[in-house]
Formats: C-alpha cells, structure tokens, sequence
C-alpha cells in the first residue's frame, strides 16, 4: 500500500456538515490525525444511537469475527443503554432486525446463580470506554476491565480483574440476537470451551443454521461448570446453556482468551484456532489496526475540517466491514445446500445484504477492493450452483428472503461490468438467466423473483395485499408496483451482460423487459402505481400515500428507472416538468436557504418512517441515486446542493447516521458521493459526477484493473459558497459530460473539477447527461 505524508488542507468544504460535524466526537476521544494515522480518524461509535444500527466492536475488513458488546438492543450495542449483556462474536452493521450476537462472554466476579444475560449484565458509562478500528475496551462498574481485538476468524479477549479467586469468564451459548436458539457446551480441558450453537431468524423466520466455536484460555482455570436453563452445575463438562470458568486473579490479574468461529464444524474451528490463534492480546490488536491503515490509506483525502475527514473516514471503516469471510483457513465452507464445499482459488464470503448494497457498496468495493469483491461475486455464483438459486438476502449459510425484487442481478452484472468475473462470466450468466426466466420451486427455501410468471406474462408484478407468504421473509406479492421496477432494472442490466456475452436473442428479450417500468405508470395521476391481478390500478390514487411499494411510496420510486431516464422524462412531461418534480420532491427552495434544516427538517421523519411521504428519504434505499437524476434533465448543479445537503446528515457523533447503515450501503454512500463519483446506473459501468467535498483526494487502486495504479480527484477551493462546477478536465482534456465510464475511470490518470459561486453552463447540454441503455 502507498505511504504518503497526511497533508492538512486549509478549513474548507461542505460548511453544513462541518456546523453538524462540529460536536464532541464521542466517548472515544478520538485524536484528531496527530500522528498522520487514519485509524485515529474513525470513531466506530458513529451510528450506534437513533438506529444506525451499528457496533463499535473489533473487526478486520471483511472478518467472519465481528467481536463487539450487546447492551440489550435488538441489533446488539445502543449508545443509549448503560448496562452490557456479553461481549458476542457476530453482529452485521447496521441491519435493522436481531440477528448474529451469538457466544456472548462477560468477565464477572463471585458465585455464579444466574443464567439469564439480562440479569447478570454489567453497567458501565462511556466515559470510560473506547474504541478505534480492530480494538474496543470498557470499564465495568464491577471494577473489571474488558478489552478486546480480533482476527479474520477469531475473536481475542483481555479481562482486568480485581484481586479475587472467583473471577469468572460467562460463556453464554444459549442466548443470542435472534431466535429459537439451542447450544450444545463442551468443557475439553483446563483451557477450553466449545461450543455448536444453532439459531435462525432475521426479521421474520428462517430455515436453521449453525456456529461452531472453541475457546481457549491463556492459563488453566481453577474451576469451571455449566447451566442448562436457570439450573448451574459446577464441575459439569456438558450442558445447554453455557458454562462458566473460574480464576485465580489475586496475583496474576489478567485473563486473555482467543475464540476461533466455524460455520463447518467444530474441526474448523479448532483449525481456525490453530492458525491464526497463539498470539497476545496486543500483538492481534496492533496487526489489526496495521491493516485498517492500509486498508484506508488507499483513499487520502485533502482539505476539509477534522469533523468532516472524521465522518468521511469513519464511513469508510464501515463500507469494509461486509460481506463476511464464510470459509474456514483452509477452505472448507458450508453451501446453501447445507453440504461441505472447499473454496480453491479463492476466498468463500457470505452475508449478502444485496437490495441494499447493489446501489452503492458493492460498485465501492469494485473500485477500492477488487481482489474482495471478485471472491464475492464468485461465492455467490457458487451460492447459485450449489443450492439451485441466486440469493437475495443471505445470512451465514441460509437464506433469509428479506426484502423484493431481483437485487442480485445488479449486483453481478456489476462486478462483470468492472472486469472482476474473468473466467466466470457465462457462469454467472446462466445463474442469472436462470433467476430472471423462472421461479424456484415450492421445495427450494429462495422466493428469487417471486412474482415473474406474472411479470413474464403480464409485464408487470401484481400487488396481491393480503396474499399469505408461501415461504419465510418479504414477498413480491406485497410490493408490486416497486417489484416491477426492480425487475425492469434488473432486466436492464441482464441485456447489456448478454449482449457483451454475444447472447443477442437474449439482450433483445431482457431489453424489452426493461421497459416494463411503463406497465405500472398510471397517465391519470402521472406517477407509478400498483396494479391488481386484473390489471387495474390499485390502492389511493395519492402518489405520497399509494400502496404497493416496499420502504416508500411513489414519489419516491418514480426516480428508480436509471436504465431510461430519458424515456421517464418524456413520461412525466418533458425535461421542464421532471425539474418542476425534482424541485418540490427535494424541496429544492428551502434547501437553498437552509440546507441542513430541510435535510433534518423536511427529508428525514424518522429512521423506519417509509410512507406516506412526497419528500426525498435520504435515509433509505429507494432515494440513494435520485438526486444525480439532475444530471440527466440539463440542471446538474441541483444534484451538487441536494447532495452536499444530505451529507450533512452524517456526523462524527453516535447519533451521525439517521437510520440503517445496511452492511455498509448508508456509509458507501457518503463515500462516494463525498468524493464526487457515483454510480447512477447499479450495474452497468456508469459513474455520474458532482462537485467533491475536498480539496483533492488521492485513490490507490489495483493495477490488475486500473493501469495508472492511482486516480486524483481535485475540486480546489470546494466550499459551502464555492461548490457549483465551472468545467471539468479529464488529465487535462476538456469534460463537458456529467459522467464517466469505468472504461474511462480505467484510463484516467487526474481528474479535476474548477468550482466557483454560481451555476453554470457545465453539463446541461442533451448530450452531456447519462445515456439510457439500449
């Protein structure tokens, strides 16, 4: 990785955020760049308040271990709880149901009599707690320190205890975030514990999966027992619920513990154990925080205030935390058809949080992480293989069938677009022909595109409220209208990966399909609406208060046709009406006067309020790409002041995220757009641009798909009053597009933006907006 000197830039940038970003950074105290070290950048406590859902706990980039405390929040850690339940080995940022939390472990001291993880917890205050990337430490108010650090596939511990000869380490096996748990506890020996704990559930129920761990003790215990239930056993080997081990702390006051995870069995994560385990405490820590600087040191970014850089960097940190490493070290992983697979060539990941994703993170790890997102699209072209389907969200080894439409296409047909499925390509292609042309069948747990005999038919997905689910998790059924246009898009993506493939029959099939976003375009109210079975529209006419579409409503939907915005626009009336849309959409007037109020004010209403709405929700999926529409009706400088508005929802404080962070989606988001790049058409290899929010920033990227190594992005003197684009040069060359191609992010070496006070003619011509696919 490149080491370049950290150059302080002069105070300058988004003015609104820094005003927002200017409060007390949290209970980290995080040094401000003192030593030119990023991590010192990140307060991993940012969104653990107000549902961002996130957790301040112990990873790598990309690690199976996520080792973080659970203070009773249904998602693990609420900066607003003051009492901590256990310290578990798995938890997914920002996702808005209970799932993971699994093994959690606290140090106590005395006899052990209670089982319940809500009974014994910990109180403690975030005055005395901390945390910065790969490393979390808290004080309890029993007087016991925990600390705690990890590695990809393991989990280390260090308790601080008092003088005492019952320090106790709780190993709870039987409780986590989700439901309809049981556990099976092994005591092997002096020093270790092991454990297979099966739960399910996330959101809604789900088919069973299963963590294997192992646990060992840096020094022998003097006692130990397990509990099944409320009853404890001392001296047990076995048990249900969990067990217990006991030290001697009145010389000797520190306990360490490393705990290896398996999705396998309990050989790998014994394996696991083996090979990355046998180290201290602050060895894992300091090698932990060595790969997080590297792993930021591949975005340095110039100008700003501190807040600013904090809460760019922090959201950063967070876009690498998922998907999960699934395979053990040496290879093996379980498949979606519950069976042993071994990764050769590659690393095995899991966690697909695609609905959300598709849109943001995964085209940020394309261009920041290649090697990762290649071994993500081909696990899940393997998930395909092995179990029958493409997933839509999977969790470990199951699927889970949260949320709708086909959000796996783009996903694929992305990392295909950025040159990342070498060697793959017609087999990601038959899984995805598969997924677009049919259904699973009634034997198959995936719902993949639950509502396309009817789409196939018809041209579009019926709303059918009220329909029972035929399996686990959302259904099409429920979301027609915002189904349709998902799979329309999807469509959209399919026909550009098949005509690159030679497949023209095809292309032409799935292009034509990609116009079926006009099935549900209702003339009489100008906006998109759900249709019944019969095919009449459906539900209140009102576009704020329609029904048939999933975390929103119309108004927000009507922008999810980046396929042909153009031809979206000639809908609605033509390029003066799509603004006149967009300006009361984003309340476009007020945001001029007061762009932080009306984000706060006028966008945002709460982190899970999704209905009955005519406003932008920036807080949420459906809205992510709406503001660069702009780009494509001659006004480009409104998609730099909505953006730069709604940057100022993120802060470096635990409250700096207004709703679910989404495996990282909320937080790509902020990257992208923070850097003046992003990607308007989700699986194609189309980057619109806006005015950066730094003076200049400078990516190191793979030479395997960028020949220069590196891009340079400059806006000189981007400001509150100086953020509108005057012209753009591409190394030099005159720009006068709002967009650039991966292709020609490829070959670039510099670009650079001139700003200034005003709007002006820069990318308002026809041919300078992204082009609809053919």
């Amino acid at each position: 990785m490149r080491r370049t000197p950290w150059l302080r830039g002069a105070l300058r940038g988004l003015t609104a955020a820094a005003l927002l970003g200017a409060a007390l950074c949290g209970p980290s105290a995080l040094a401000a760049d003192r030593d030119g070290s990023l991590t010192d950048l990140v307060n991993p406590f940012i969104g653990t308040q107000n549902e961002g859902n996130t957790y301040p706990g112990a990873a790598v980039p990309f690690g199976m271990v996520q080792f973080s405390p659970d203070t009773g929040h249904n998602t693990g850690y609420d900066y607003a709880q003051d009492h901590i339940r256990g310290f578990s080995l798995v938890h997914l940022s920002g996702v808005g149901c209970g799932l993971g939390g699994d093994l959690p472990v606290l140090p106590t001291t005395g006899d052990v009599t209670r089982t319940d993880y809500a009974a014994y917890a910990a109180g403690f205050g975030h005055d005395d707690e901390s945390a910065s990337p790969g490393y979390y430490r808290v004080g309890l108010d029993t007087g016991i320190e925990a600390e705690l650090t990890a590695t990809a596939r393991t989990g280390v511990q260090r308790y601080t205890f008092p003088a005492t000869d019952k320090a106790n380490v709780l190993l709870n096996a039987a409780q986590s975030l989700h439901s309809g748990v049981s556990a099976k506890v092994e005591v092997l020996d002096s020093r270790t514990v092991r454990t297979a704990i099966t739960g399910r559930g996330f959101c809604q129920d789900t088919e069973p999966y299963t963590v294997y761990t192992v646990t060992r003790f840096d020094r022998p215990f003097t006692a130990h027992g397990t509990w099944d239930g409320a009853t404890v056993t001392p001296g047990a080997d076995t048990g249900t619920g969990g067990a217990y081990v006991r030290f001697d702390t009145t010389k000797d006051r520190t306990v360490e513990a490393t705990t290896a995870l398996s999705y396998v069995d309990a050989r790998g994560a014994a394996l696991n154990l083996r090979a990355e385990g046998g180290r201290s405490f602050d060895t894992v820590r300091d090698r932990a925080r060595r790969t997080w600087e590297d792993r930021l040191d591949d975005v340095r970014a110039t100008g700003g205030d501190e807040s600013l850089r904090r809460t760019f960097y922090s959201s950063l940190y967070r876009s690498f935390l998922a998907p999960n490493i699934g395979s053990d070290a040496d290879g093996r992983y379980t498949g979606w058809d519950q069976r042993v697979h071994r990764a050769k060539g590659f690393t095995y990941y899991q966690n697909w949080s695609l609905w959300d994703t598709y849109r943001t993170q995964s085209q940020l790890l394309s261009l920041l992480a290649p090697r990762e997102a290649r071994d993500m699209a081909v696990s899940v072209i393997r998930i395909s293989e092995e179990s029958g389907w493409l997933p839509k969200w999977g969790y470990g080894t199951v699927e889970t069938n949260i949320m709708t439409g086909d959000p796996v296409t783009p996903f694929l047909t992305n990392a295909y677009q950025q040159g990342l499925l070498h060697g793959w390509e017609e087999r990601a292609y038959r899984a995805l022909k598969r997924n677009a042309d049919g259904v699973p069948p009634a034997d198959s747990p995936a719902v993949g595109r639950e509502a396309n005999r009817e789409y196939l038919a018809d041209g579009y997905a019926p709303y059918l409220k009220g329909r029972p689910h035929a399996k686990p998790g959302d259904s099409d059924y429920d979301h027609g209208a915002s189904a349709t246009l998902e799979y329309a898009l999807s469509d959209a993506m399919l026909a550009q990966m098949a005509r690159d493939l030679g497949h023209r029959a095809d292309a032409d099939r799935y292009a034509a399909r990609a116009q079926n976003y006009r099935s549900v375009f209702d003339p009489s109210t100008g906006f998109f609406r759900a249709r019944d079975a019969s095919g009449a529209f459906t539900g209140p006419a009102d576009p704020a208060r329609g029904e048939g579409f999933h975390e929103g409503t119309s108004w927000q939907y009507q922008w999810l046709v980046p396929q042909d915005l153009p031809g979206m626009i000639d809908l609605i009336g033509g390029r003066r009406a799509a603004n006149d849309r967009l300006d009361s959409f984003f309340a476009y007037d007020r945001l001029l006067a007061d762009p932080a109020g009306t984000a706060r004010e006028v966008w945002v209403n709460g982190p899970y309020d999704y209905y009955n709405a005519d406003k932008y929700n920036p807080q949420n999926e459906p809205d992510l790409i709406a503001p660069y529409t702009y780009l494509s009706t001659g006004q480009p400088w409104k998609t730099t002041d909505v953006v730069h508005a709604a940057l100022t929802l993120f802060t470096d404080t635990p409250t700096g995220m207004t709703g679910n962070d989404d495996l990282g989606t909320m937080s790509a988001w902020n990257v992208l757009s923070s850097i003046g790049i992003f990607p308007v058409q989700p699986g194609v290899a189309v980057w619109g641009l806006s005015t950066p929010v730094f003076d200049r920033v400078d990516l190191t990227l793979d030479r395997r798909y960028y020949p220069h190594g590196a891009l340079t992005i400059t806006a000189q003197g981007t400001s509150a009053s100086d953020r509108y684009v005057q012209s753009a040069r591409a190394d030099g060359a005159a720009l006068d597009r709002t967009y650039l191609t991966t292709g020609g992010l490829r070959s670039l070496h510099r670009l650079a933006f001139t700003v200034g006070p005003r709007p002006s003619e820069w990318g308002t011509s026809q041919q300078a907006a992204p082009p609809a696919l053919k």
